[in-house]
């Protein structure tokens, strides 16, 4: 499947959950899955949307991007590019992932305003004059400089729902160097063509995600072929009017 799209794609985002309830054998597939991407020119995004107290998070922060070491050698993790994380807990629970991907060279996507339905019960709630989401979207705007790259745009990314357009230009406004991993296209009714304000930043200021709409097609590489051509030109005209 990755060698069929791979020409459509820049990135494989791996949902850990569907390989970590096969135990043992489920990290042999996701290792084996992450090399398929990497053989095939593919950045590695490990959504496992990790999130805890400090302690605990540098331990996931050391499995997604590092090694962890033991007295027969380090144990080299995911060695993901970048990752899903979550921020609710606070800019201390975020800190080891920052450090570990600072050091790595990787990125975060944090969970800002996710595209399932439940999201509006707490990340739309009011908090003190704005939504929970614009509060965390400035936290993530505040950790921009930390992840800098060599342009414009930093490796402090954003998961913004494709499926609640209406939210993405003033998280855009907020958030005018994170790059937007947007979720929802497809099988949860997102539309690719509602996503411009995205990238307002650039035409790299964002990537578009499809699992089953492209996985459950009867033939994937085209469906991903498609879904290119459609992001790639709201891409341009994003862009073009910003």
């Amino acid at each position: 499947m990755i060698g069929l799209v791979a020409p459509s794609c820049v990135a494989v985002k791996l949902q850990l959950a569907c390989f970590e309830r096969l135990g043992a054998p489920g990290w042999v597939a996701l290792e084996r899955a992450a090399s398929a991407a990497r053989g095939a020119g593919l950045l590695v995004i490990a959504d496992g949307k990790r999130g805890d107290v400090p302690v605990s998070a540098a331990a996931y922060a050391g499995g997604l991007f590092g090694s962890t070491p033991t007295p027969w050698g380090d144990v080299q993790g995911i060695r993901a590019d970048a990752a899903t994380v979550n921020g609710v807990l606070g800019a201390d629970s975020l800190a080891p992932f920052v450090d570990v991907a600072a050091e790595r060279g990787a990125g975060l996507f944090i969970l800002v305003r996710t595209s399932n339905p439940g999201a509006a019960d707490l990340l739309d709630a009011d908090a003190d004059g704005a939504p929970v989401h614009e509060r965390i979207a400035e936290l993530v705007a505040s950790l921009a400089p930390r992840l800098a790259g060599g342009g414009e745009l930093s490796g402090a990314g954003a998961v913004v729902g494709a499926t609640e357009p209406r939210h993405i230009s003033r998280l855009r406004e907020l958030m005018p160097r994170a790059i937007f991993l947007l979720p929802g296209v497809g099988a949860q009714g997102g539309s690719a063509q509602e996503l411009g304000p995205a990238f307002a930043c650039g035409r790299a200021g964002a990537l578009v995600t499809a699992s089953r709409s492209i996985a459950g097609a009867s033939d994937p590489a085209t469906a991903a072929a498609g879904l290119r051509k459609q992001v790639w030109d709201v891409a341009c005209r994003g862009a073009a009017g910003a």
